[in-house]
């Protein structure tokens, strides 16, 4: 399997953004430095490993399967939990602690995840929440839908979601990039829909949150855990 290469084509995806949207078609990417590659390809449970060279690992959750072989490739399986009960299950999470290559900072920045789900919540990957100081960014898929938000310092917000659901069990992926003044969202290589307008600077001390989010207690603040599988994760920085 070619882990770089999406398997299905999907329809172009729908943006909500602040300042409008704009149709383009696929071009060179702006961030193409890999800060962070996680493969997602460990045989023990010890170390999620950074292949990028950058020696950002992380910590893989005891409730996370791992060395699940599909198609000739490995990944990490998040199994389900019923969503909005407590309690909070911190080990249903991959996280990578904080480390400014992974915050995008004011440069051109880019996640690309692969994976598959039958369900319709959760959030996939994260660095940050709503309230966190110094602005996030994350991927979620409410109703199936896939969608990342980029919110800077100052909560300039931009979220860019796909035109149908994606959770049909099928492989999928997704890139998600954010310049200075526009963040696109392409699925599975084709066409991309933007939202135009300028997230200005996010940085935070948050950990890179793959599943759901860390700071959560599933009573007043839902942990939106997802349930599927992940091929890959790889973060990019002008």
């Amino acid at each position: 399997m070619n882990r770089r290469t999406a398997r299905i084509a999907l329809p172009l995806v729908a943006v909500a953004s602040l300042a409008g949207l704009a149709l383009t078609t696929p071009a060179t990417a702006a961030a193409t430095t890999t800060v962070a590659l996680y493969n997602m390809s460990e045989t023990v449970r010890a170390t999620l490993v950074d292949s990028s060279g950058n020696g950002l690992n992380g910590t893989i959750g005891a409730e996370v399967g791992i060395n699940t072989s599909y198609s000739g490739a490995v990944g990490h399986t998040f199994p389900y939990l019923a969503p909005n009960t407590p309690p909070a299950h911190p080990d249903h999470l991959d996280t990578v602690p904080d480390n400014t290559l992974l915050d995008p900072g004011t440069s051109d920045y880019a996640v690309t995840i692969r994976y598959r789900t039958t369900r319709s919540f959760g959030n996939i990957l994260q660095k940050g929440q709503s309230t966190t100081t110094g602005g996030m960014w994350k991927f979620q898929q409410p109703n199936g839908i896939v969608t990342c938000v980029f919110r800077g310092s100052l909560g300039q917000t931009i979220s860019v979601h796909s035109a149908t659901a994606i959770n049909d069990g099928a492989w999928h992926t997704v890139r998600c990039e954010r310049t200075a003044t526009k963040v696109t969202l392409t699925v599975d290589g084709g066409s991309k829909r933007t939202g135009t307008g300028s997230t200005g600077s996010i940085s935070n001390s948050k950990v890179l949150s793959i599943g759901g989010k860390s700071s959560c207690d599933q009573i007043t603040v839902t942990c939106d855990y997802f349930v599927g599988d992940i091929d890959y994760v790889r973060i990019e920085k002008s």
